[in-house]
């Protein structure tokens, strides 16, 4: 028996455990060292990312809508959160916190919890979802891993330039949202 070869996107479930078996086991690999290959980690999500474009564009052709790049900027948030609802990721909140930086706050998420090291898949999915929607790199900075309560996380996104700004400035001691209006 062979699988036909298909154009439609594919996706497989799995648990929310995936993302804390995924923690241990990196750790296990590199000996119970207390960092994790963090580059590796984001490297898949970001793979995953790509992919998951094409499932949402896919997924808003089927519910009627346009292409990702045609959405109305009202529209759009919207849409973002049925879909990653759907698949279930869990909700996401899209936010201006500047011309340059958009903090994206998620809540039910399968990855946040309060273990040290944030959402390494996520920043990495989300670095590649929003850098193929917007045709140019994105740089993608966790800010809030947990703080906010179990299953919640903010996210900003930017140009890698600006993510950059941001990081420094943070760096510094200056405040996120402040680095991010000034960005």
């Amino acid at each position: 028996m062979s699988l036909a070869t298909s154009t439609q996107p594919r996706t497989v479930a799995l648990p929310v455990e995936f993302f804390a078996g995924l923690r241990q086991s990196a750790l296990a690999a590199h000996g119970g060292a207390t960092v994790l290959p963090v580059d590796a980690i984001r490297d898949a999500g970001y793979a995953a990312g790509t992919a998951l474009y094409g499932h949402f564009a896919t997924w808003l052709s089927e519910q009627g809508e346009s292409h990702p790049d045609k959405l109305s900027d009202e529209r759009f948030p919207w849409l973002l959160e049925a879909f990653f609802h759907g698949i279930g990721w869990g909700r996401v909140e899209l936010h201006a916190l500047s011309d340059a930086v958009m903090a994206l706050d998620v809540s039910e998420w399968g990855e946040a919890s309060d273990n040290a090291g944030g959402c390494l898949v996520s920043t990495g999915l989300f670095a590649g979802f929003f850098g193929r929607l917007a045709s140019a790199p994105i740089s993608v900075l966790e800010v809030d891993t947990g703080t906010a309560g179990p299953g919640r996380s903010r996210f900003l996104l930017g140009s890698v330039d600006v993510m950059g700004y941001v990081w420094e400035a943070m760096e510094r001691g200056i405040p996120y949202d402040r680095a991010a209006a000034s960005a």
